[in-house]
C-alpha cells in the first residue's frame, strides 16, 4: 500500500519543486520590470489631484501659493521648496508637529501630493 502511494506522490513532489524552481527563477524579472514612464497625460492627472489633496488636507497648516493656501502652523513650502522625497518622508512619517499621514493616505495619494509641492514649491 506504501509503495503504491510513493509512486504517485514522489512524480508529483518532482513536479513540484521543478515549478518552485521556475518561480524563484522568474519572478525577480516579472517583479522587478522595467515599467514605462507615465505619459503626460497621467502626470497632468496626477499633478491635478496633488493640489487638491494638499488644498484639503495640507493648506490649512501649511503656505502654498500655488494651492492658495496660507497656513501657518507648519512650514512656508514656498521658502522651505522641499523636494518630492522630502515631502514623502514627511507626509508618510511626520516630523516635529506634524503627525504621520502614511496610514490614513494611499501610496499613489502621497507621491501625488510629493509631486505636486516639488512642482510649484519655492517658485
Amino acid at each position: 500500500m506504501l509503495a503504491a502511494i510513493d509512486r504517485v506522490l514522489a512524480p508529483v513532489t518532482w513536479i513540484a519543486a521543478a515549478f518552485v524552481v521556475a518561480v524563484m527563477l522568474i519572478g525577480p524579472e516579472l517583479v522587478g520590470a522595467d515599467k514605462p514612464p507615465p505619459t503626460p497625460k497621467a502626470a497632468a492627472a496626477t499633478a491635478a489631484s496633488g493640489k487638491e489633496l494638499f488644498t484639503a488636507d495640507c493648506g490649512g497648516c501649511h503656505t502654498l501659493a500655488d494651492a492658495g493656501t496660507s497656513g501657518t502652523t507648519g512650514p512656508n513650502l514656498d521658502d522651505a521648496a522641499p523636494d518630492a522625497a522630502a515631502v514623502k518622508n514627511y507626509v508618510r512619517g511626520g516630523a516635529g508637529a506634524m503627525p504621520a499621514f502614511g496610514d490614513q493616505l494611499a501610496n499613489a495619494e502621497i507621491d501625488a501630493v510629493a509631486a505636486y509641492v516639488a512642482s510649484v514649491a519655492g517658485g
